[in-house]
């Protein structure tokens, strides 16, 4: 762990731990030896945050490459190891770079959904999700690790980070889901590990919502 991904994660923990009540089930699932894919739902652009404040290892993400912008924000992300994708113009750099990491041993994040997704198109509920992931997964011979969570769109306000916890966070991990031995990555072979992802999201979250009661309504 670098030294500005460890000096930035100690703040992201303490900023949470004073303003934020975080539920979490299943963090067992994350604490694990060797490469694999962390795959988060995506209903805001924070979770990236969440989830390495709640890894014990460090997670290399795969951002847009619009977040590189300004210079600054780009020589910050990649002291943070963040994997530069673009996907109008050459990806499989990208790929290739996750594929490396995973091989060397590490932990890649990236969210499937390709961008913040609300209603229907939701994975959550059922929507569809890019195929980078299971490629990457495949070629690297690692497990996608699935996680769900919910609360992070409402804190696009001010009150929610205002001390002594006024907004609350649910996140919950699945068990780790490995791409077919020996085989190569091929349209078929994507498409249904994509299938176990999508249904691994939907119960993931129909489990959160009944444990916590978590109304459906309140779920963008």
């Amino acid at each position: 762990m670098g030294l500005l991904y460890g000096f930035c994660l100690r703040l992201v923990r303490g900023v949470f731990f004073c303003t934020l009540r975080t539920t979490v089930d299943y963090r067992h699932l994350i604490q694990r030896e060797g490469p694999f894919v962390l795959a988060v739902t995506h209903l805001s652009h924070l979770e990236p945050l969440f989830a390495s404040a709640l890894s014990e290892r460090p997670i290399d993400w795969i951002a847009r490459k619009e977040f590189f912008w300004p210079r600054p924000m780009a020589w910050f992300l990649r002291g943070l190891n963040t994997i530069r994708i673009d996907r109008q113009g050459r990806p499989v750099l990208a790929m290739r770079t996750a594929i490396g990491r995973l091989r060397a041993g590490r932990v890649v994040g990236i969210f499937p959904e390709g961008g913040v997704v609300h209603g229907p198109a939701a994975a959550i509920r059922g929507g569809a999700i890019k195929r980078g992931c299971c490629t990457i997964a495949i070629r690297a011979g690692a497990p996608i690790v699935p996680c769900v969570m919910l609360g992070t769109d409402k804190l696009n306000r001010v009150k929610p980070w205002l001390p002594f916890r006024r907004a609350h966070i649910w996140v919950a991990y699945g068990e780790a889901i490995y791409p077919p031995a020996d085989t190569r990555s091929t349209r078929a072979t994507r498409e249904a590990l994509a299938v176990k992802i999508r249904a691994a999201f939907g119960e993931i979250y129909a489990g959160l919502r009944q444990r916590h009661q978590i109304c459906e309504s309140t779920v963008p």
